[in-house]
């Protein structure tokens, strides 16, 4: 199976073109306050509007109430929803339910046991992620693009589903490896994409994606 790239977390239309033009199979767009890569519903409109038809778009959201995702769908319209919170395997039905979208459920790795949590959503998600956890003296981690890396190695121990999403601590110097040692179908960047928290790094993106393609 041919890798492919998810770059998460755009916000402006200069880094959705660096996405777009190499080649990106998924593009992110964070519904998150805290995070500096969020993205009002009227921001998210317009680059959503530049990106269709020439790539996925992902909603990603945290522990996201049933207004947020109906105002996401109506006015955004993405192809996939992304929980990246807490939510439960109950909750993940209620929103594919509610907004008739395939679903990318978040998985915070640590150790074996986290990986094997996803077993609790594999019959529901469409796809499951797999990024770090926060370190614990880290009070005021973002759920995600902390620039964090897990073990790879629990990925081949721990018996994830068979198509996954890799993220963490992905970068272009590493990718390589990751697209070679882990079984990943699919890999996700954000912040190592970045010149600082936010900020695309528009050459990083081209890079990160002819690199994991040449691993591929």
């Amino acid at each position: 199976m041919t890798a492919k790239a998810k770059i998460c977390g755009i916000s402006t239309s200069q880094a959705m073109e660096a996405a777009l033009v190499n080649g990106a199979d998924f593009i992110g767009l964070v519904f998150y306050r805290p995070s500096p890569r969020n993205v009002s519903i009227a921001q998210a409109k317009k680059l959503a509007d530049q990106a269709r038809g020439k790539t996925k778009i992902v909603a990603l959201t945290v522990d996201a109430t049933d207004t947020l995702l109906q105002d996401i769908k109506t006015n955004v319209q993405p192809d996939y929803i992304q929980a990246h919170g807490s939510e439960t395997p109950k909750r993940l039905e209620q929103i594919k339910r509610q907004t008739g979208l395939p679903v990318i459920k978040a998985i915070k790795v640590r150790d074996a046991n986290d990986v094997n949590q996803a077993n609790a959503f594999k019959s529901i998600a469409d796809i499951i992620l797999f990024d770090a956890k926060a370190p614990d003296n880290s009070p005021d981690a973002l759920p995600g693009g902390n620039g964090e890396r897990f073990d790879w190695s629990l990925l081949s121990t721990a018996h994830p589903p068979a198509k996954f999403m890799l993220s963490g601590g992905l970068n272009p110097q590493n990718i390589g490896e990751a697209v070679k040692s882990t079984d990943a179908a699919y890999f996700d960047v954000s912040s190592g994409v970045e010149t600082a928290p936010g900020k695309k790094d528009l050459a990083a993106i081209k890079n990160f994606i002819v690199a994991m393609r040449n691993a591929g």
